[in-house]
C-alpha cells in the first residue's frame, strides 16, 4: 500500500448505480486525481462505448475522459486481433458497442439466416449449410438484456454446434440497478457452455489479461496498483491473484453472504468508494 502509484476502479456499483453517482464518489475521485495517482476505470460494462461512458460520467461531475476508461469490449477487440485474427464474429450483446470493437469483423445475422439451408439450428452433422464467408468463426457474448431471448440464444447455440469458438466479455451473474439486482450474461453463458459442450474464453474481468492491460496503460507494476470493486470474485480477488492490492466496497452488488462464501479475503473492505482517500492517506503516512 505504501508504494501505490495508480488506482484501478470499477464503475458500476462503485462510482455509480444506474449511472447515478453514489454518495461521495465524485469528490473522492477528485481527491485521488489531485493527489497525482494514476487512474483507470476498468469495467465489464458492455452496453455503452468508452466515449459514451466518459460523457455520462463527465456530466455527473466525475473528472474522467474516454482515455481513462478500459472496457471489456475494447479488451475483447484486442484479444480477437491477437488470438483470432480475421475471424468472422457473431455478436450477442445488449447495446451498440461497435465503436469499441474496431477491427472486428461482425457478421450480419439476417444474412446468415438467409444462407443457412435446412432450417434446423440444432443440426450436428458438421455441414454448415451456409456460405463460408458468412458463417461465423466466433460467437462473441457481451452484456445481457432484452436481446438475450430464445431465438438469439438458440442461434448462438447453432453456431457453436457448427464449430464456432465461444468468447464472452465476462461471466457476471448479475449487477445492481436502481431497480435491484438484474440477471447478467453469466446466467445464460452457463447454459450455452453446457449445451454446446464447450468453455468460453473470457476477456473481461476476472481474466488476468484485463488487469495486465490496465497496468500497462498506467505504466505501473501490480505491486504499485490498487483495485477497487464491488464484486469480490471478479474485481477484488482476481486483482489480488494478479498481484494487485484489492479493496472491496459494500455498495453495488455487494452482499454479505457472497462475501462470506468467497474463495478468499480482500486486502481491504470499505463501506464505499468515498472512504478510499482516507485509506490512501493512512497508507502514505506510514
Amino acid at each position: 500500500m505504501e508504494s501505490v502509484r495508480a488506482v484501478l476502479i470499477d464503475i458500476d456499483g462503485v462510482l455509480t448505480v444506474s449511472w447515478k453517482p453514489l454518495p461521495g464518489a465524485v469528490e473522492a475521485l477528485r481527491q485521488i486525481r489531485a493527489s497525482g495517482l494514476g487512474v483507470a476505470l476498468v469495467t465489464n460494462t458492455t452496453s455503452r462505448t468508452r466515449a459514451s461512458i466518459a460523457a455520462t460520467l463527465g456530466e455527473a461531475g466525475f473528472p474522467v475522459d474516454a482515455e481513462d476508461i478500459l472496457t471489456a469490449p475494447a479488451v475483447t477487440a484486442a484479444y480477437l486481433a491477437e488470438r483470432h485474427p480475421g475471424a468472422r464474429c457473431s455478436l450477442l450483446n445488449s447495446g451498440d458497442i461497435r465503436e469499441d470493437l474496431a477491427g472486428v469483423t461482425l457478421i450480419d445475422e439476417g444474412d446468415i439466416e438467409d444462407r443457412i439451408e435446412g432450417g434446423i439450428e440444432g443440426e450436428t452433422n458438421g455441414d454448415t449449410g451456409g456460405d463460408k464467408d458468412t458463417v461465423p468463426d466466433v460467437v462473441v457474448v457481451g452484456g445481457a438484456g432484452p436481446e438475450f431471448g430464445y431465438a438469439a440464444l438458440n442461434r448462438a447455440f447453432g453456431h457453436l454446434q457448427r464449430g464456432a469458438r465461444l468468447i464472452a466479455m465476462h461471466r457476471n451473474l448479475y449487477w445492481r440497478t436502481d431497480q435491484g439486482l438484474q440477471l447478467d450474461t453469466g446466467a445464460f453463458l452457463i447454459g450455452l457452455e453446457r449445451a454446446a459442450r464447450t468453455e468460453a474464453e473470457i476477456t473481461g474481468k476476472p481474466a488476468p489479461a484485463f488487469f495486465e492491460t490496465a497496468l500497462a496503460r498506467l505504466g505501473v507494476g501490480p505491486d504499485e496498483a490498487l483495485m477497487v470493486g464491488d464484486d469480490i470474485e471478479s474485481d477484488v480477488l482476481a486483482a489480488q491473484r494478479a498481484g494487485i492490492t484489492g479493496v472491496l466496497v459494500k455498495t453495488g452488488k455487494y452482499l454479505p453472504e457472497t462475501h462470506r462464501a468467497a474463495s478468499g479475503e480482500p486486502d481491504h473492505v470499505l463501506d464505499s468508494f468515498a472512504d478510499l482517500p482516507a485509506l490512501l492517506d493512512a497508507a502514505a503516512s506510514r
